[in-house]
């Protein structure tokens, strides 16, 4: 039986490649290492890097990470609405979902992450002073820049910030 808050955060999902994406999903287990191994010589027969890097602003690097703020947001305790937006994000961006965690807090407030193969979009908000926190991460063919339009019209911020951070740049 797998670990019920593992599971949620989904870390208990099966080791693959995704096909189509620029990622590889890990294993849940030592046990599976020998499935995951297979999965990425075959990929890497297919391709020579398997870690698809990706090229911005002439760096190479691992992937692109935004640093989003939302002041003055609107919606940001409905956790529905919330995971609208999440999946909205990832139809806009191209990138492939795998999992949404989301976990609402007494009195208010939304914390959570869409896990994708591309790696992931996390939330913390704070309603009752209008802020929101986004983290969104993607590597390959995924544009997380696609997110911060999404993420505006949804939560009508008064004011947003973005910083972007090139992860990896310093991989070989």
């Amino acid at each position: 039986m797998p670990n019920t808050a593992l599971f949620q955060l989904g870390m208990d999902l099966a080791a693959r490649v995704e096909e189509g994406t620029n990622c590889v999903a890990g294993p849940r287990s030592t046990t599976q290492k020998e499935e995951l191994n297979s999965a990425v010589s075959k990929a890497t027969e297919a391709d020579d890097r398997l870690d698809h890097f990706i090229e911005r602003e002439g760096v190479r690097c691992a992937g692109a990470h935004l640093i989003i703020d939302l002041y003055d947001a609107e919606r940001l305790d409905d956790l529905n609405f919330m995971e609208e937006t999440l999946r909205r994000c990832v139809d806009e961006a191209g990138a492939t979902l795998l999992h949404i965690h989301l976990h609402p807090f007494e009195p208010t407030g939304v914390s959570g992450v869409a896990v994708l193969a591309e790696s992931h979009i996390s939330v913390h908000t704070w309603p009752e002073v209008g802020y929101a926190a986004f983290d969104v991460f993607m590597c390959g063919d995924a544009m997380p820049e696609k997110c911060v339009d999404v993420l505006n019209e949804a939560f009508k911020p008064g004011r947003s910030a973005v910083s972007e951070l090139l992860r990896g740049k310093e991989v070989e």
